[in-house]
């Protein structure tokens, strides 16, 4: 049971990690709590892939391989269908996502 929580939590951490850190590599604008530039992203994102490897080893996953890959997978996706629906900071886009995405005319 502790092996399925574990791995789900690194699902959670791994995925939740993946738009912060390449927001932050790509010097993009995104939300987090802490600020949204790209060196807080790129820490953020860094941070919860390292919590991440660290709640795989302790869930032991290579001695439950088919429980700990089921549960970590559903913990991509649980965080996957978060992010693509409500977010973390309210539904929809956010204000500074919907300003990235609208073009600047060039002067």
């Amino acid at each position: 049971m502790l092996t399925v929580v574990l791995s789900f939590l690194t699902g959670i951490f791994a995925a939740n990690a993946t738009p912060h850190f390449i927001k932050g590599i790509t010097k993009e604008r995104f939300p987090t709590p802490f600020g949204d530039g790209p060196l807080v992203n790129l820490i953020a994102g860094w941070a919860m892939y390292v919590i991440a490897v660290l709640l795989a080893v302790a869930a032991r996953a290579n001695e439950h391989p088919v429980p700990a890959f089921s549960a970590a997978a559903l913990g991509v996706l649980a965080m996957g269908v978060f992010h693509a629906t409500i977010g973390a900071f309210g539904r929809g886009r956010t204000p500074l996502a919907t300003e990235e995405a609208t073009p600047r005319p060039r002067c």
